[in-house]
């Protein structure tokens, strides 16, 4: 199929259009093949994202070993192969491709993989074991039951119950899982919630945040959120906690499930609006949250006033202690060095157009070296833990960690906590990772 010819002024900055989910047409599948032909055929004459994720290399290989040599040999039932190694990090939206819109082909990969996704959920046809996997509030709350989480988390390291595990869900045995912790944040911090404050306005902040815990920061590491609140509030940032909160929706929106994400979006907006009513910014340690609430969800529902009002308060911590720092809000009284760091930026946070806040933050600490490596470590979430995606993301992770070992820093980690784990599991350190927030909080002596 050939493709349109190109449009002058096609290198303003990529414009996002809003995800057309609620058309009838967008779950059409034949449509849905016609508009996979004709991004796939431009991607295959470029080829510029080979070396991004799996999706592309699989992409190619289909064209490239078809008896043509081009897509018109490619079997439509094979495109799913393409779809099932896209995990929407969005990177080659954003950092790759020079087809997106304003160009006249209109190209974007990510959306047109989530709409495919949602058809395939559509037709029922998701296996078990990724429902599972993504329901992580559900998860996350029978696994930490102080009792259960001991028993679970003695069961992820016992030889014969990963197999079993394997067998059961496909679950990769070789693939670190995160412990559950039967003392969850929200139980630790319960009088947190609904507390009042007051807070210092600069640069266009309140100087109070509302931390939206996430699954993850409250069920599996709640230190990570216990070393926010300690940074934030050494700097004199008063933290409190939403009175409630369900999963962000980014593993749901991965699986396709529009309507899980529709739910949780209708729990969590009208809470977190009513914190920004009452002048509290909102912050969250995991920077797919936080890219659920600044894009993807604007995305979806973009004429949702309460959406927009989210994203619009919504902030990375390290792209929040630097506006506070070039107002001169940020306390400089760091009690020891930190030597030299090497952190992984998670494409999630890439995407969010922020720039390296971290390594900005990290870097005014005297003494610290800090070398931020811009490479996908190949994780996202479940991606890395499937049985029949593990290999792909050992091999993605694998240069992340090279450069790692070649470094031989003090500290390495990553903004996000999952991916730090699996670039200490592809070290063969795991355990070793420190996120940067522990970094900083080590690096303030609090």
């Amino acid at each position: 199929m050939p493709a349109p010819p190109p449009r002058e002024g096609s290198l303003e900055a990529p414009t996002r259009h809003p995800l057309d989910w609620q058309n009838p047409l967008f779950y059409d599948q034949g449509r849905l093949f016609d508009e996979m032909e004709r991004v796939f055929h431009i991607c295959h004459g470029c080829r510029r994202c080979v070396s991004l994720c799996q999706a592309f290399p699989t992409l190619f290989d289909l064209v490239d070993e078809a008896e043509s040599m081009e897509l018109d040999t490619v079997a439509k039932a094979d495109y799913g192969k393409v779809v099932d190694h896209c995990y929407l990090c969005d990177l080659c939206y954003l950092t790759k491709c020079p087809y997106v819109p304003p160009h006249a082909w209109n190209l974007d990969f990510p959306h047109l993989m989530l709409r495919a996704k949602v058809v395939k959920y559509q037709q029922g046809t998701v296996k078990l074991r990724d429902r599972v996997l993504t329901s992580t509030d559900l998860v996350g709350r029978l696994a930490g039951i102080p009792v259960v989480s001991t028993v679970v988390n003695a069961a992820n390291r016992t030889p014969p119950a990963r197999r079993a595990l394997e067998a059961v869900l496909a679950v990769h045995r070789e693939a670190p899982i995160p412990p559950y912790e039967g003392r969850t944040l929200r139980r630790s911090e319960s009088a947190r919630i609904g507390r009042a404050a007051t807070g210092e306005p600069a640069g266009g902040t309140t100087g109070k945040v509302a931390l939206f815990v996430t699954c993850y920061g409250n069920y599996n590491e709640p230190e990570l959120n216990a070393d926010l609140i300690a940074v934030f509030e050494h700097n004199g940032i008063p933290v409190t906690l939403a009175r409630k909160e369900r999963c962000c929706g980014m593993p749901k929106l991965e699986l396709g499930n529009l309507a899980a994400v529709r739910a949780a979006k209708e729990v969590n907006i009208p809470v977190l609006k009513a914190l920004v009513d009452q002048g509290w910014d909102l912050v969250a340690i995991m920077p797919s949250c936080v890219l659920m609430f600044k894009q993807e969800l604007p995305l979806l529902f973009p004429d949702d006033p309460d959406v927009q009002t989210v994203r619009r308060a919504m902030y990375d911590p390290f792209e929040y202690l630097m506006i506070r720092h070039r107002h001169g809000k940020l306390k400089l009284d760091f009690a020891q060095p930190l030597g030299r760091v090497v952190y992984q930026a998670s494409c999630h946070q890439r995407v969010q157009a922020i720039g390296p806040k971290t390594r900005e933050v990290l870097a005014l600490v005297p003494d610290t070296q800090v070398e931020i490596i811009e490479r996908c470590s190949g994780h996202d979430g479940t991606y890395a833990v499937k049985t029949e995606s593990y290999p792909f993301a050992m091999k993605i992770v694998k240069p992340v960690a090279a450069r790692i070992a070649q470094a031989a820093p003090d500290h390495f980690g990553s903004d996000c906590p999952m991916a730090g784990a699996h670039i200490a599991h592809a070290l063969g350190q795991d355990g070793r990772q420190q996120h940067p927030l522990t970094l900083l909080r080590l690096a303030y002596g609090i």
